[in-house]
């Protein structure tokens, strides 16, 4: 009976990862249950349990004593002699008590008790076990849809994701495999209740220090990153080894490091850009990939003045105002972006003294050719964007083929800038 008891409590700490010794405890207190059941009282009752081979005996205390008032904790002078003569009044007499003789209720509470501490010990595993994973990527298998929520096992239980973490316009499948960030995780009677989402802005992080090794290993930094979940993420990095690139590394040969993360992210698109500790020359590169002229920061107010060419204008701001908004995002400056006439015209060129400068784009002639819709100044209003900006508004050459167009003719953003949407039509290394 110990050998297979023993092989049971080996066999429970593999697979529930519950310890030993927890269980042990489980079957004293079990024990005692099952005296307290039997006799009324288990006061005066030990049990002794050795680890290594099971072997356990239940014994009770009794007090020698003449006259015998409570039976369950006395015993007569007499009976003590028919067991060792040497006991005498006052003595403690250790009685051996037979577990196989209790009755079918105390043995049913016995049972209730040993499983009701390997469910609270189970239950209490796997708390510890996701909890350590909190605020980090797994992959989930999906379950169903439980009305706007999905179910998706995680391995040992099931986790939620609730309809406000979910991107818009992303259907999954029974059995399909997402990778999720786990949100929080909280410990219940029923176990533990775990909340993951696929639009938190770490899970492009998270992804990224799985899939770059450079990242992982921490020669690679992700300094800031925004995203708008299901459409576009800008990152800013930053290497602190000279010898490699940051974006080249986040990249990958051929694109295939972020290409495998925009898979994953089903076609979100990821601009990558170096981080810098000049905040002109940050802003600059989070507006990629459109050029800029000329960037005024101002460190204390967190405001920033953009100028850049006419015919980049509308690529700067980006589709209804997201590459602006990402930017500023990214940043953390409130972006006044103007075009080069604007400026002119309102005397900011001549207030820096960069009036008197022109200066030639690769791109220009053949944006001359670009049948494009005439830039409103009320439509962009005075092109000032920040956090705040309303996500619905609508502006002048902000079509999705006009954007596309734009960026094919100048796809060559600021120097180690990175746009994944310009992969649809080459490979960029």
């Amino acid at each position: 009976m110990s050998k297979e008891l023993l092989d049971a409590l080996n066999l429970l700490e593999q697979e529930k990862d519950i310890s030993k010794d927890t269980l042990l405890e489980a079957i004293e207190n079990s024990l005692i249950k099952a005296c307290e059941n039997h006799f009324g009282k288990a006061d005066n009752v030990k049990v002794t349990i050795d680890p290594k081979t099971c072997d356990f005996e239940v014994y009770a205390e009794k007090e020698v004593v003449e006259d015998v008032e409570d039976p369950v904790l006395q015993i007569s002078l007499e009976d003590a002699h028919q067991i060792d003569k040497h006991y005498a009044v006052g003595d403690i007499v250790r009685i051996e008590i037979q577990s196989k003789e209790f009755g079918r209720i105390a043995t049913q509470n016995a049972k209730n008790v040993i499983l009701q501490k390997i469910r609270e010990e189970e239950r209490k595993s796997l708390f510890n076990q996701y909890y350590a994973k909190e605020k980090e990527v797994v992959t989930g298998i999906v379950q169903r849809y439980q009305g706007k929520n999905v179910s998706i096992n995680l391995g040992k239980c099931d986790a939620i994701l609730n309809e406000s973490e979910q991107v818009k316009g992303e259907v999954f499948q029974p059995t399909e495999r997402i990778k999720v960030y786990i949100l929080e995780v909280k410990n219940t009677t029923k176990g533990p209740r775990i909340m993951v989402s696929r639009t938190h802005p770490e899970l492009v992080k998270r992804l990224f220090e799985s899939e770059v090794a450079e990242v992982k290993d921490g020669i690679v930094e992700i300094k800031g990153l925004a995203r708008e979940p299901g459409s576009r993420t800008k990152m800013a990095v930053w290497s602190n080894d000279p010898d490699v690139d940051p974006v080249g590394a986040c990249v990958g040969l051929n694109g295939a490091r972020v290409n495998a993360i925009v898979e994953e992210l089903r076609g979100e698109k990821i601009d990558i850009i170096c981080w810098d500790e000049n905040p002109a020359v940050l802003i600059e590169n989070a507006l990629s990939p459109a050029k800029v002229i000329c960037v005024i920061a101002d460190e204390d107010e967190k405001t920033a003045q953009v100028i850049v060419p006419d015919y980049q204008l509308s690529l700067a701001i980006g589709k209804v105002g997201q590459n602006a908004r990402l930017a500023a995002r990214l940043t953390g400056f409130k972006i006044d972006i103007k075009s080069e006439t604007q400026a002119r015209e309102s005397g900011l060129l001549e207030e820096i003294g960069l009036d008197n400068v022109t200066e030639e784009y690769e791109c220009y002639e053949e944006y001359e050719s670009y049948d494009e819709e005439p830039y409103d100044e009320d439509t962009y209003d005075d092109g000032e964007y920040g956090d705040d900006f309303d996500e619905e508004e609508e502006y002048a050459g902000g079509s999705d083929e006009d954007e596309y167009e734009e960026e094919e003719i100048c796809e060559d953003g600021p120097d180690g800038a990175y746009d994944s949407s310009l992969d649809e039509d080459e490979d960029h290394q």
